[in-house]
């Protein structure tokens, strides 16, 4: 018996990662046309329809770099890249952390999340967590749209960055700023305090990121695939002789919001930001390495310091700012004196 010519072809990747699964689907050119939800539950034998659907919602679904959320939409020939969260053992229980909550009405909270906490479960962090904290904080009043395990998240910061999240109270909410974020109509800045300074001392990165192909583990700058991320940043001090910095203070705003995407940025600038285990290769100077031992510095030197968006439902302009926390701040303290 002969192949069915308009049968799509299915390609699976699995890359086990803190964020779930990469999982790559290839539709083959004389499969493309149909609905684009019902070709890739068939290749996703393990993922129902109403699931791809979800994933769809939620943004994890890319095609030639860019999200696409629109089930109906027609198939298109090519590589479809699915991000699929680990699978959750039980549903997230509420656990009475402390939060500092920065804004709040019915529909979405504010908080300036601390260092060392993830956002929501996951391997490697299966409780104490933001979602942990909100479910006791907000009760049953999260959105849904995230899923069991990710109630009321909208978008993410690493575990080891600190400052502003936004996270929805409500469906509407939910769908309201994760229309902002899918527009890039947020205004997002960060404080890094890097190693050396970049060079030039201002300017935009604007490149295609994605998985490195030598550690699937870590996102690289790439010549093609990918995701287009854009960086606008600017040297705000220098420490250490003027000629030759040992460290500096950028502030970066985004335009996208890829994963790692400041930390990659900064690394291809030259300038990693200080204690980045993954992207920080190379030694700070002895000074510097003393100052971060003396402030307890045990993550990368990065804080979402500024978030600012309309109110999906109010339609107020919002703004927060977070101030350093201590580490960051004593460090910096520290470096002004060299």
């Amino acid at each position: 018996m002969g192949s069915d010519p308009s049968a799509p072809t299915r390609v699976t990747i699995l890359e086990t990662e803190d964020d779930g699964d990469l999982l790559v689907l290839q539709v083959a050119a004389e499969a493309a046309g149909g609905r684009l939800d019902k070709t890739l539950a068939a290749l996703a034998e393990d993922l129902s329809r109403a699931r791809i659907q979800a994933l769809l919602a939620a943004g994890a679904v890319s095609w030639n770099g860019e999200v696409v959320r629109d089930g109906s939409a027609k198939a298109q020939p090519g590589a479809y890249e699915i991000l699929v969260p680990p699978v959750i053992a039980a549903e997230p229980e509420p656990q009475d952390i402390p939060l500092k909550v920065l804004f709040e009405d019915s529909h979405l909270i504010v908080v300036d999340k601390p260092p060392g906490m993830a956002v929501h479960p996951a391997p490697g962090s299966p409780d104490r967590t933001l979602v942990n904290a909100l479910l006791h904080h907000c009760g049953a009043s999260l959105s849904g749209i995230g899923g069991v395990a990710r109630p009321g998240i909208v978008h993410r910061i690493d575990k080891d960055t600190s400052g502003v999240l936004v996270c929805a109270k409500t469906d509407a909410a939910h769908q309201g700023l994760s229309a902002l974020f899918f527009r890039h109509d947020i205004d997002r800045a960060y404080v890094a305090l890097t190693r050396g300074a970049p060079k030039p001392r201002k300017g935009t990165v604007q490149s295609l990121l994605g998985r490195s192909a030598h550690d699937r583990k870590k996102m690289a700058v790439l010549k093609s695939g990918g995701r287009e991320a854009i960086t606008h940043y600017e040297t705000t001090a220098l420490f250490g002789p003027s000629d030759r910095p040992t460290a500096a203070r950028v502030r970066c705003r985004l335009e996208t919001g890829r994963t790692h995407q400041i930390r990659v940025h900064m690394a291809s600038k030259g300038a990693p930001c200080l204690g980045d285990a993954v992207y920080g290769s190379g030694s700070p100077a002895p000074a510097v390495r003393a100052a971060m031992a003396e402030a307890g510095l045990t993550r990368q030197a990065l804080h979402a310091q500024v978030l600012g968006f309309i109110h999906p439902i109010t339609g107020e302009p919002l703004r927060f700012e977070a101030p350093l926390p201590a580490d960051m701040a004593q460090l910096e303290a520290l470096l002004g004196a060299l």
